[in-house]
């Protein structure tokens, strides 16, 4: 119907027709994540995302690793030397070609950086031919799953000013930046040369829309034709409305707490073991995400084959064994009911941010819980760039985190960057596993499923144990598309949410 309309109103006006008029409109996609800044390390994950940029690597929906803009990859018998071949007819938006030496250039910047790639024993990125060759100081089998992080993405030379700082974006993908207002707007036009073709709807406007309740609105609206990130509490009525498609997948993503395990309050195995026992996973999840299969008996979900073990203790709610923990870790009631030891009460702040909606919902039935044993904890609902912020510095002493485990889509690249030695942004603080370290060294080295199981096994056994990070739900994503749309699909991995696939509805 807009479409008849509008070809009336050009009759009428006497102006000719466009060739293309069905896509003039735009896509208008909403969705929680903020675009703090255009260096790839930080918010590259919104450019990848959106399909502005691409990486050497990408993976399908069952996180299964495919071609990105490397067509083929293969390595050495001695597990030293990656080989990856570029693409024939890869162009980047500036109309150059996608060649080995900018894409060299531009993973070198990435290894030079804060991104996965650091983590990776590379001894040199070099040109070879066509070509790009990844020599390693030793065996690394993970290698393929970090070059479709998107701290990788691949960029032009002209993205760099002479010092070597971003100062635009220019990638590969079906669309480029055409207008970006941080930290909420971004507007994308076809690229007019992606490898692929041409993208089913040619342009795009991307909002930051902190609020849930606000994103269903505009979904329900119009105001939106595609929004990410829903309220389960939303989704129930969203479901119900005619105009509207809603798809939900199970997503490896855990949240979790984030404790400080250097502190005074968190440094003992059996305060951590105490904060597990005292939350009600199946409440939480039954009251607030609609779904008490989402209770996380274990850090890793079900999805993540080989990682969530049938074997371990589950996670579970017993606040007289939370109480007897606390005891015996020297913590006794004060007069107020808080615990006390030392001298020093056991109150702590709990940092969350806003941008997954439910996270503070969440935060405020852990507070209450936490307080049945004695604990006080207050709440303050931030940014997200808080909690690597005061990683950092060292005064983060509870955060409540959403982690995604396929940024790397393999738990190994998890594992080697949240707990290794000082732990990561997202991942442990002030914790310290030698036995952790010594089975990463042997994952990293081996590809063989039969060698990685037992590895894999201990692993999980540990993280149960000792609890530096404190699984408290796992995750769904809710998408909710206007039926003028057709095409969407959910990619549960979050790596590539396919805009170019999506098309008006007839």
């Amino acid at each position: 119907m807009r479409i008849v309309k509008a070809l009336f109103l050009t009759l009428m006006l006497g102006t000719s027709v466009p060739a293309a008029f069905a896509q003039a409109e735009a896509l208008k996609v909403a969705g929680p994540w903020e675009i703090t800044g255009i260096e790839p390390a930080q918010t590259g994950y919104v450019f990848s995302r959106l399909q502005v940029a691409e990486t050497l690597v990408t993976t399908d929906k069952d996180g299964t690793l495919v071609p990105g803009l490397a067509e083929r990859w293969s390595v050495s018998e001695d597990g030293l030397v990656w080989t990856f071949k570029l693409r024939d007819n890869a162009v980047f938006h500036d109309g150059t070609p996608v060649t080995a030496e900018a894409t060299v250039a531009s993973l070198q910047r990435a290894l030079a950086g804060v991104g996965v790639l650091s983590q990776a024993p590379i001894s040199e990125i070099a040109v070879e031919g066509r070509d790009i060759q990844i020599r390693l100081t030793k065996p690394f089998s993970a290698l393929p799953a970090y070059l479709v992080h998107f701290s990788t993405i691949v960029l032009a030379p002209s993205s760099f000013d002479a010092a070597g700082k971003v100062t635009q974006i220019v990638g590969t993908g079906p669309y480029k930046v055409k207008t970006l207002r941080p930290p909420a707007r971004l507007e994308l036009e076809g690229s007019g040369a992606w490898w692929v073709g041409e993208p089913g709807i040619s342009e795009v406007n991307y909002l930051a829309v902190g609020q849930g309740e606000t994103r269903a609105l505009m979904a329900e609206s119009g105001e939106a034709d595609l929004v990410f990130s829903m309220l389960p509490v939303s989704v129930d009525r969203l479901k119900a409305n005619p105009k509207l498609d809603v798809q939900i997948a199970t997503i490896p993503r855990t949240r979790l707490l984030k404790v400080n395990a250097a502190s005074p309050f968190f440094d003992q195995v059996e305060e951590r073991q105490a904060i597990s026992a005292a939350i009600d996973r199946i409440g939480t999840t039954k009251v607030i995400l609609r779904n008490t299969d989402l209770a996380a008996t274990q850090l890793f979900p079900p999805a993540m084959k080989g990682w969530n073990s049938p074997d371990v203790q589950p996670l579970e709610k017993d606040l007289e064994r939370a109480k007897e923990l606390l005891k015996a870790a020297g913590w006794v009631p004060g007069s107020d009911g808080i615990l006390e030891k030392d001298g020093k009460r056991f109150s702590v702040t709990m940092l969350t941010y806003a941008s997954w909606p439910e996270l503070p919902p969440i935060a405020t039935a852990l507070q209450a819980q936490l307080r049945q044993v004695g604990i006080d904890v207050k709440v303050a609902v931030g940014n997200s760039s808080e909690i690597p912020a005061r990683h950092q510095d060292g005064t983060l002493e509870m955060g409540l985190v959403s982690r995604l485990y396929s940024i790397v889509p393999d738990p190994l690249g998890t594992l080697l960057q949240d707990y290794g030695p000082g732990g990561s942004d997202w991942g442990s603080m002030g914790w310290d596993n030698k036995e952790m370290q010594a089975i990463v060294d042997q994952l990293v080295a081996t590809s063989d499923p039969a060698v990685r199981a037992p590895l894999q096994k201990r692993a999980v056994e540990i993280l149960q144990e000792e609890l530096p990070s404190i699984p408290v739900t796992w995750s769904e994503l809710a998408i909710v598309s206007s039926k003028r749309i057709a095409g969407v699909e959910v990619d549960p991995l979050e790596v590539n949410y396919g805009l170019s696939a999506i098309r008006w509805a007839e």
